[in-house]
């Protein structure tokens, strides 16, 4: 039996082929893969050369500085040819959504090295081999019965969940789900949170009753609750007209301790918002009540109230929103989760639907980033609060 003869390989055959793990960044396997050879054996060559410490070694004697210098073009060359022939190939593509870049990576690689192939459309070598080992790996029970739970989380949380809040519910939901293959799992599941328009309102501060300190002076973190409320008012439109909606906020646990709704944005709105929090958490006296400068906050007849019950007023800056900015972001997740998705016909449709988002999912229900993902309600249970 005739011994099979190994198989040889020319000097400048091996420097390139080197070349292209120490100079173009392949990975050895990548390399010996596109080139047709066996791993170890390029392995041995790229060990071979690095002990020279010049990389080529190849030949027979050393080489000199213009043959280096050669064999530095003709790898140089030799890569912009690839890249010039697979612009023409899928240069159509870099405007195209990923998925397709990668797909014809996956047919050209035969002909090209995947890290060319990359680098021309734009994508990054570890995307395309996660996106072949989706394509190997089998969407199995598994997978399916996750997706459907994103499904029924995404639309039973009114379409507000990001990736962070859908990988909590699915961890309390019994599903070992981090943040970035909860948002796998939301691709998959064709869901995505509602987009949040930016919502800037304000009350009137053009009055001439007095005005306090700024005493809360953004300090929003609070170790304990009925320390620091903040207040303020917002706008809703039906066909009927304007809806105002006035929130006290306990910012230990950013709830919603006191509300009220009224056609008419007067004193009367916030007085009433404000005594529904007194009377549910019955505060000590010295808690700070924070608010921005309008007339309804400014008036004789809340002032009264306030001190009635030893509160210390603080109001925001003039036109300052962000020094009320607990309150204000309150609003925006209201109005981005809830009511700019629906048209009210009428006052008592749209306030209806108001008290449902505040206590049966806001207060309730929805995970806030700032108290590490649970409820506020949660919160102040965990927290002992009574």
């Amino acid at each position: 039996m005739t011994r099979k003869k190994r198989k040889q390989y020319p000097a400048e055959y091996k420097r390139e082929a080197v070349r292209l793990v120490t100079e173009q960044g392949y990975k050895i396997s990548e390399a010996a893969r596109n080139l047709g050879i066996h791993g170890g054996m390029l392995g041995r060559w790229v060990r071979r050369a690095q002990q020279n410490g010049k990389g080529v070694i190849f030949s027979k004697g050393p080489l000199s500085s213009e043959q280096e210098e050669l064999h530095r073009l003709r790898a140089e060359n030799k890569r912009l040819l690839m890249e010039r022939e697979n612009l023409k190939k899928g240069g159509s593509l870099l405007c195209q959504r990923i998925e397709l870049r990668y797909r014809f990576v996956a047919v050209e690689k035969a002909n090209f090295p995947v890290v060319v192939l990359c680098q021309v459309l734009q994508v990054s070598r570890s995307g395309y081999y996660d996106y072949q080992n989706r394509k190997a790996r089998p969407d199995g029970p598994d997978r399916q019965r996750r997706i459907l739970k994103v499904r029924a989380i995404h639309f039973s949380n009114r379409q507000t969940y990001g990736s962070r809040r859908m990988s909590k519910a699915l961890k309390e939901d019994a599903e070992a789900v981090g943040r970035y293959q909860a948002r796998t799992l939301m691709r998959q599941a064709a869901v995505a949170v509602r987009r949040k328009k930016h919502f800037k309102v304000t009350t009137d501060s053009r009055h001439d009753d007095p005005v306090a300190l700024n005493l809360l002076d953004r300090k929003f973190e609070v170790s304990a609750p009925n320390r620091v409320w903040a207040a303020d008012i917002t706008y809703l439109w039906t066909e009927q007209g304007w809806l105002y909606l006035a929130v006290v906020l306990d910012l230990f646990s950013r709830k919603v301790v006191g509300w009220s709704m009224s056609s008419q944005m007067k004193a009367g709105l916030v007085g009433d918002a404000l005594r529904m929090a007194l009377l549910i958490r019955k505060p000590d006296r010295g808690l700070i009540h924070h608010s921005d400068r309008g007339s309804q906050y400014a008036s004789q007849d809340y002032q009264a109230l306030l001190s009635e019950h030893g509160m210390i007023c603080s109001m925001s800056r003039k036109g300052n929103c962000w020094d009320n900015a607990v309150a204000e972001r309150f609003f925006r997740s209201l109005k981005s989760d809830q009511t700019e998705h629906r048209r009210y016909a009428t006052w008592e449709e749209a306030k209806k639907d108001v008290v449902d988002y505040i206590e049966m999912f806001y207060n309730s229900r929805r995970y806030h980033s700032y108290l590490g993902y649970v409820s506020p309600a949660e919160y102040e249970t965990l927290a002992d609060v009574s």
